[in-house]
């Protein structure tokens, strides 16, 4: 196996660790934004620079029903209550 399909753990932690710097979700972690903000960020255009990558990252990772990835003790999405 190549070693670019690795997951990367250390990106992984700072993702679930990540929080919104500024608006109306300032504080909130990166991954616990409601899927509506994230989707006009997709729609508008992400923000330039790491914040960016991140923010289209957890698109990414919502629209494909991950989430609970980063939420231990979630079993699946389905068990997850909404925030």
């Amino acid at each position: 196996m190549s070693q670019d399909l690795q997951p990367d753990r250390e990106a992984f932690i700072k993702l679930a660790n990540a929080v919104m710097p500024f608006g109306k979700y300032a504080g909130r972690k990166l991954i616990d934004l409601p899927e509506p903000y994230i989707v006009w960020f997709k729609q508008k255009g992400f923000p330039k620079g790491e914040l960016g990558r991140m923010l289209e990252t957890v698109y990414t990772i919502k629209a494909n029903g991950l989430e609970y990835l980063f939420h231990p003790g979630a079993k699946n999405h389905e068990n997850r209550k909404p925030h």
